[in-house]
């Protein structure tokens, strides 16, 4: 069953569905500055645009391009800018 989420006023939009490797959503952020929790490990793919993230326990900014990655554990938080609308894929384990 494919799931909708809507964060931030609307701002970021995802869809849930499972696959054979698990939990993942697919979504889209528009243009601004967020603040994530996690509740599982995940793997954040960037798929079109860039963002901009402050790990946990970092104090850099780093800029990750469509096809990067990066990962945060569970029970973390994260910052992420965006300039444009930017596409992503999260997968949780």
């Amino acid at each position: 069953m494919i799931s909708t989420n809507e964060y931030f006023d609307g701002n970021v939009k995802s869809l849930g569905y499972k696959s054979a490797n698990g939990n993942s959503t697919v979504g889209v952020m528009e243009a601004g500055e967020y603040e994530f929790g996690t509740s599982t490990h995940e793997t954040m793919i960037v798929v079109e645009g860039e963002m901009t993230v402050k790990l946990p326990n970092t104090t850099d900014w780093k800029t990750y391009k469509a096809g990067e990655a990066y990962e945060i554990d569970a029970n973390q938080k994260f910052q992420v800018k965006v300039t444009e609308q930017t596409a992503y894929l999260c997968q949780y384990k």
